[in-house]
Order: C-alpha cells, then structure tokens, then sequence
C-alpha cells in the first residue's frame, strides 16, 4: 500500500516502502528469478529513498557475500550528481578471471579504472578534501565491471530503481596495479576492450563523468555520511570509458588502460 507524508493542503507526496523494495530485490538475487518492475509503492521517489534501499540490501548480502570491499561511483556529465554503490567482497576478482556460471544473468562489459585505497578515511566531523583523497591512493588498476541487474533486462525500470539495485552492478574483474597513480591521466590516455569475436573499441578518455578523480572526493564523503567509511585496501571502480557492451555467454574479454597491465574476463 502507498502511504502518504503529512503535507500542506493540496500538496500530497507519495512515500516509498523502502523495506519491501529491498526485500523484493532481495527475492530476486535469491530466487533467481528476474523481476518484471518493483510494485508502485516500491519505486524510489528520490535519492535518498534509493540509498535506503541500497543499504537495505547490501546489509543483507554480507551474510552471502561477505563484506563490503569496494565501491562503484560515476557521473552522466563532469558537472552532473555522482551516484554510487557498495561492492561486496565475493563479486570482486583480481587478476585474469572465468566467471562462475549463473553469476551473473546478463553480461555488459564496461573497461574502467579502479582504484586502491592505502589508508582509511574514517567518520569524523569535517568533509574530506580532495588532497586528503588523493593520498590516500595506493594504486591504480584497469578493470571490467559487468553490468547485470535483478530485472529483466537491463535499463528497463526508471534511474533510481536500478541505482537501487546496486547501481546495475554484477562483477568486478581487477587488473594488477601500478603505484605511480599520478602518471595516469584519464582524459588523455587510450582505452582499449577487445573481445575474442573480433571487435575492438580504442578511444581517448571516454568517461561520462570527465576526470573520475572528482568522483572519489564525493564518494569518499557520501560513504562517510552513510556510515560505510572508505577504508584501506577499498577497491573504487570510477565508470565506464566504453560504454555497456552485452555480450553472449562465452565471449572473452580484455581491457587496457594507458601504461596499466591488461585484464580479461572470459564470460560463461
């Protein structure tokens, strides 16, 4: 049932029932079985309602899939709102990887750059700069994330129910990675995904959110205010600079990034 906020005279604001939208995508990961829409008491009237849901969920998945270990953080523009997800530790792979079968339902291959956290950035009282931020980096690595969903297909339901349902996120597969972080320039280094059918994507840059160093900042703060600090050894996978490619089972992937080690994934 929809509820309803208490609001001047006639102005009526529906209420989303965050605890059963978490508990339906919840259903969802468990039955395996993809879900067609949320009810319309469960959809996400705004950020915030979506970030319940989330934490909801990622609450419950540490029970399956262990603790929080990463994030995902992007941007539509390099001035539009960050938005974000928490990445549990058993959808996170390092180095040269197969996926296990049914992992995940649906396979969009994204190249990204990934990275390391070396030192905590724990609550406290003030925001943290961007200076702060950028020391605490301790690597840098080219990864895919495949991109899935609890739904049918991909991009069906509106922005805040798939930023809901861990921002579309279904595996991380994480390159070795290098120290000397500050010679990556993301707008200007090439970007390579090539996969075992022949195609080849190479560009400069690519990233929607411009310089995803901007994204860290944000996210290191969001996290804070969520009460999921970044802490040392996090993984921070900051967008695609490839767009989503849906591949079929199978397929083999590998990325690139500037002077950084190739990964690949081959995708049962």
């Amino acid at each position: 049932m929809i509820t309803l906020d208490l609001a001047p005279p006639g102005e009526i604001s529906l209420v989303c029932d965050t605890a059963s939208a978490a508990v339906r995508l919840l259903s969802g990961r468990h039955t395996r079985a993809p879900l067609q829409a949320l009810d319309d008491s469960e959809v996400p009237r705004t950020e915030d309602d979506a970030y319940r849901i989330q934490d909801a969920v990622a609450a419950a998945l540490i029970v399956d899939q262990g603790n929080i270990m990463g994030w995902k953080v992007g941007a539509p523009s390099p001035t539009g709102l960050p938005f974000a997800a928490p990445l549990h530790e058993a959808t996170l792979f390092n180095g040269d990887t197969t996926l296990a079968p049914g992992l995940c339902r649906h396979r969009g291959v994204e190249a990204e750059i990934v990275y390391r956290l070396g030192r905590d950035l724990p609550w406290r009282d003030q925001p943290w700069s961007l200076g702060e931020v950028m020391d605490a980096i301790d690597s840098v690595h080219t990864a895919i994330e495949i991109i899935d969903t609890r739904f049918v297909r991909p991009g069906s339901q509106p922005r805040l129910v798939h930023l809901a349902d861990q921002a579309s996120h279904g595996a991380l597969v994480i390159g070795q990675g290098a120290k000397a972080w500050q010679r990556l320039s993301p707008f200007c280094d090439t970007v390579r995904l090539a996969f075992s059918d022949g195609r080849v994507i190479e560009h400069i840059g690519g990233n929607s959110a411009g310089d995803p160093r901007r994204l860290l900042v944000w996210l290191a703060n969001h996290a804070m205010d969520r009460g999921i600090p970044l802490m040392a050894g996090c993984m921070i996978t900051t967008g695609s600079m490839t767009d989503t490619i849906f591949v079929p089972p199978g397929m083999t992937a590998t990325a690139r990034i500037a002077h950084l080690p190739p990964v690949t994934v081959e995708l049962p």
